[in-house]
């Protein structure tokens, strides 16, 4: 395994505290409290974030409830909105690299991979810019009788609960639909990893929103997440997160009847069969599993190989595992940087230990040589993993894999389908037939045949069993964040029963 052991890297003109964004102003907690944020390589604190509460989300709520009510964001005209996007993904471009240095000190990511990812925030926006004038509503006729036509309205309120892998390109995945339907907003960012979120305020007041549509506010998640779940005037809940986090924001929605949409965890099956091209498949299941320091819901966790390709594809996938190279986050040459926190590092490393009993070890295994400080675990690969093993059930969320052999087709989607996840599923075969039957067939949201985690912004994205409820993506999100109202009108002469016209009684 190489390693890059270059000077930590600290971003120049760092903030010396973040503070909330409400109502157009930046502000402390009502309170005054704050709390410690950790860069990842040195896990030592650069700044202090206030910490929201009741309180704080209060008076964001006020705030964004204010502007939908009586500003003109809902009301402007879909272009309108539309050139506002636009200016916002300018804004994003123009600053990619900057935007790239911040989130690559903040979450550990590598910079060539956080570079990538804010340029993808910024394409959010333009597709969403896109989309909403591009919005049609369907009308239906009864011709001489009656035309019915559905219009479309911006919900209210929107809360957004985002994660901290990626946090600025999964804030502009539901700020952009959020936005483009005329919602306001109140953000909730990770409290791990604030640095980035910061930013949008400037972005979104210098392109023009009014103020009060945007609102951040920072803290924990059982506090001003909790909050922000529990307000009575949030109609809507976009979260992205872990699985019983969003178990516990279901039952608080429940009280109000909220509208959610929750993005959960993910224990995706990559199935490798031996027909395959197996050069594209291992360049593909190694990119699944460690690209974004593994901290990533889609991850191909768990590999699946049938028995007559089995051993030569453990062999050639550890020997690639280990030449990954590992280190300070900000080196261009870097393939895994640093785990984000940690506590998020002790959880992972944690899994390691485990795994240790419950598979034959091939590569990594605990800290790279070297890397003496900072959350660094070395690309981990386990292979003859059991089914009922904790590291084939459970979501590490961290640069561990888990291989396990298949002798037939039965025995692959028995595998496959055999864990409570259904986010993803990456399938490798040149049979179409039995791609399309197994694609059909895998227990996931999306599939992916021949080919790693590409994204098309016009298709749903979402999980099922405990990935999650719901999707969001292209016309979906706009479905999410409007509400649909059927509006009926009569053409002819109307026919209605007369009931007490009658002048003749019993």
């Amino acid at each position: 395994m190489a390693t890059t052991q270059s000077a930590h890297h600290v971003p120049e003109n760092l903030p010396t505290s973040i503070r909330h964004f409400i109502g157009g102003q930046f502000v402390d907690s009502v309170d005054g409290t704050t709390f410690d944020v950790l860069d990842p390589v040195s896990n030592q604190t650069y700044v202090t974030a206030a910490a929201g509460k009741q309180a704080d989300i209060d008076l964001a709520v006020a705030a964004a409830k204010d502007a939908f009510d009586n500003g003109p964001w809902p009301r402007m005209l879909p272009r309108a909105r539309a050139r506002v996007l636009n200016r916002i993904a300018d804004a994003v471009e123009a600053q990619d690299a900057r935007l790239a240095e911040l989130e690559c000190f903040d979450t550990g990511l590598p910079i060539t991979q956080a570079l990538g990812q804010a340029q993808r925030a910024a394409e959010n926006f333009r597709f969403f810019a896109d989309l909403i004038v591009a919005q049609a509503d369907d009308t239906y006729k009864v011709p001489g009788r009656q035309v019915n036509y559905v219009n479309r309205k911006p919900v209210g309120v929107a809360g957004l609960i985002t994660p901290w892998n990626t946090p600025f390109m999964l804030e502009s995945w539901k700020l952009a639909p959020a936005l483009a339907s005329g919602c306001t907003v109140v953000l909730k960012p990770a409290e791990f990893t604030p640095l980035s979120a910061s930013l949008w305020a400037e972005i979104f007041r210098e392109a023009g929103v009014p103020d009060g549509v945007f609102n951040l506010v920072n803290g924990l998640g059982e506090e001003a997440g909790d909050a922000l779940v529990k307000h009575p005037d949030v109609p809507l809940i976009s979260f992205t997160g872990e699985t019983t986090t969003g178990q516990t924001i279901y039952r608080n929605c429940a009280a109000n009847l909220k509208g959610m949409s929750m993005e959960l965890g993910g224990k995706s099956p990559a199935i490798v069969f031996a027909d395959a091209d197996l050069d594209a498949a291992i360049d593909s299941t190694l990119f699944g599993v460690f690209s974004l320091n593994g901290e990533r819901c889609t991850a191909g966790s768990r590999i699946l190989v049938e028995r007559s390709i089995y051993d030569d594809f453990c062999e050639r996938y550890a020997a690639r595992a280990r030449n990954i190279v590992v280190g300070d986050p900000h080196d261009p040459a870097t393939e895994v940087g640093a785990l984000v926190h940690p506590e998020h590092y002790e959880k992972v490393m944690s899994y390691v230990e485990i795994g240790k009993g419950e598979g034959r070890l091939l590569a990594g295994g605990g800290r790279p040589p070297g890397l003496e400080a900072g959350n660094y675990v070395a690309p981990t690969v386990f292979a003859d993993v059991a089914p009922s093993a904790r590291i084939f059930q459970e979501e590490i969320f961290g640069p561990v894999v888990a291989i396990t052999p298949f002798d037939t087709d039965e025995e692959a989607l028995e595998l496959a389908n055999g864990v409570k996840y259904g986010l993803a599923a990456y399938l490798w075969t040149s049979d179409l037939t039995r791609a399309h039957n197994f694609a059909q067939a895998i227990e996931a949201g999306m599939v992916w045949l021949n080919s790693h985690n590409v994204r098309d912004l016009r298709t749903p994205f979402g999980g099922v069993k405990a990935s999650g409820l719901g999707h969001e993506g292209g016309y979906r999100s706009i479905d999410f964040y409007t509400d649909q109202q059927a509006v009926h009108i009569t053409l002819g002469e109307v026919h209605t029963a007369r009931f007490g016209a009658s002048t003749t009684r019993p």
